[in-house]
């Protein structure tokens, strides 16, 4: 078995959603989006009711999805992920069924961010990543502690600074957001810095150099 990264999702209190059917939909499309831009080893589906997965080449690309899926539901919804580095066998294609360490420590930093949901030092918490004994791969410390930051940062975010790093991330400068929300362009500026939106990009474009 060839280690990968397996990525586990699931969406937040969507038991209270009343159109399910939209939330679904927005989901969807989320993970189609994702699967365009990374080419996942194996494409991002929905599993069961509300949860979610994929494998990927590197645990960056798979911290870099699990952000973008954050932005696309957000502020609305919210999303849950972890993230397993280790060996992942395919036990049946259709419907597909994976099994192995890299899919057991995916499930296990699912159930990690789970936990931390409940205490007030971590309620922030939406991502966690984990290896298997003998893979290989990243530092779980060193990628946490990334991913605190960066989960901690959004969760302070408001609806429009959400919009305006969107935006920042797929490339678009700030003049072209200020002139689409028709304000100026020190405005922008200045949400950029107060926010911190510039430094979520950055850490985005680090997580993707981890390999």
């Amino acid at each position: 078995m060839e280690a990968s990264a397996t990525l586990i999702g699931d969406l937040i209190g969507s038991r209270r959603v009343a159109d399910r059917g939209a939330l679904h939909h927005r989901l969807a499309t989320a993970l189609a989006e994702a699967n365009e831009e990374f080419a996942p080893t194996t494409p991002l589906r929905i599993t069961l009711g509300d949860e979610f997965q994929g494998t990927f080449s590197s645990v960056g690309a798979a911290l870099q999805v699990a952000l973008r899926l954050r932005l696309a539901m957000l502020p609305e919804f919210d999303l849950r992920h972890g993230i397993g580095w280790g060996p992942v066998r395919l036990l049946e294609r259709e419907p597909r069924v994976e099994d192995g360490p890299g899919w057991w420590v995916a499930r296990d930093a699912l159930t990690l961010v789970e936990s931390a949901e409940g205490r007030p030092s971590s309620r922030e918490r939406r991502t966690a990543y984990l290896r298997s004994d003998d893979a290989g791969g990243p530092d779980p410390a060193a990628v946490g502690a990334l991913l605190v930051l960066v989960d901690s940062a959004l969760a302070r975010l408001s609806e429009r600074s959400l919009s305006v790093l969107r935006d920042l991330m797929a490339g678009a400068s700030q003049r072209e957001i200020a002139e689409r929300l028709g304000v100026s362009p020190s405005a922008i500026s200045q949400r950029v810095r107060s926010d911190g939106l510039a430094a979520l990009v950055s850490a985005d474009k680090l997580m993707g150099a981890i390999t």
